[in-house]
C-alpha cells in the first residue's frame, strides 16, 4: 500500500479556491476506483499542531495499491492539478504502513504486513481523533502542552496539524528519527502521558486511530523548509 500526504500552502488571494476545492474535489475522488481511502483536510496555524485554523494550508491524504496508480493520480488528476494551480508551496510524502490501530470515519484505512514491524530508521506517525462535542473545551485546554512537548522531544523532526474539521476531527502527522525516539516521547513525556491518561479517563474521543509508517520518499517544502526524510 502507498499512503500519500500532500500539504499545500495557497496564495492569499486563492484561498476562496481552496474552500471551493474542498467541496468539488470530493466528486473525482469518489469516482477514482484506484483510490482506496481519501481525506481532504484543513490545517492548524502555519500547518502546525495548533488550535487556530489556517486558511492558507490545506492537505490531501490518499491511499493506493501501488506506486504506479498513485503517480498517475499525482501527474494527471484534476484533483492534484487544482492544488498545484492555486498553491505556492507544497510538501508531499509517500508512506508504507507499519502498524495501524483504530478507525477513521468508521474504516480501517491503512493495510499493514506483519513483517513490517522490524523497520529501522526514520518513521512517520499519524494520530487521529474524533472529539466528543461535550468534551471539546476540556480537550482544547490540554492539547497544546502535549504538542509543545512533542516539538521539544529528542528525535523529533517535523509535525503538522491536519483534520476534516478544525474543532471536532483532528489529526497529527509527525516524523521521527526512529521508533525509539517516538516511543520515548509517547511514554516518557509527562505532558503527553498525562494527556493520554486524561483521554482514557475522561473519554474525550468517540473514535481514534494511531498508525506508524515507513517513509518511501518525500519532496517539496513546508514553511520554506525542505525535510530530509531519508
Amino acid at each position: 500500500m502507498i499512503v500519500a500526504l500532500t500539504i499545500t500552502r495557497f496564495r492569499s488571494f486563492t484561498i476562496p479556491f481552496a474552500f471551493i476545492g474542498m467541496a468539488i474535489l470530493r466528486i473525482p475522488l469518489r469516482l477514482n476506483k484506484g483510490c482506496r481511502f481519501w481525506k481532504l483536510m484543513g490545517s492548524g496555524k502555519e500547518a502546525q499542531v495548533d488550535l487556530p485554523a489556517d486558511y492558507r494550508h490545506w492537505a490531501i491524504l490518499t491511499t493506493w495499491d501501488d506506486r504506479a496508480t498513485y503517480d498517475d493520480f499525482n501527474f494527471r488528476s484534476f484533483v492534484m492539478k487544482w492544488f498545484k494551480l492555486f498553491g505556492c508551496e507544497s510538501f508531499t510524502i509517500l508512506l508504507n504502513p507499519l502498524s495501524s490501530h483504530g478507525l477513521w470515519s468508521g474504516k480501517e484505512p491503512f493495510k499493514t504486513k506483519k513483517t513490517a514491524v522490524n523497520h529501522t530508521g526514520k518513521i512517520a506517525v499519524i494520530t487521529r481523533a474524533a472529539i466528543s462535542f461535550n468534551k471539546l473545551k476540556e480537550f482544547r485546554s490540554n492539547v497544546k502542552r502535549a504538542a509543545d512537548a512533542m516539538r521539544a522531544a529528542p528525535g523529533f523532526i517535523l509535525s503538522a496539524g491536519i483534520g476534516e474539521n478544525p474543532f471536532f476531527d483532528q489529526a497529527t502527522f509527525s516524523i521521527w528519527e526512529n521508533a525509539e525516539s517516538m516511543k520515548a516521547y509517547a511514554y516518557q513525556s509527562h505532558d503527553h502521558s498525562d494527556v493520554i491518561r486524561l483521554t482514557r479517563a475522561r473519554e474525550w474521543y468517540k473514535e481514534e486511530l494511531f498508525a506508524r509508517f515507513a517513509i518511501i520518499e518525500s519532496w517539496g517544502t513546508l514553511n520554506g523548509i525542505k525535510i530530509n526524510t531519508q
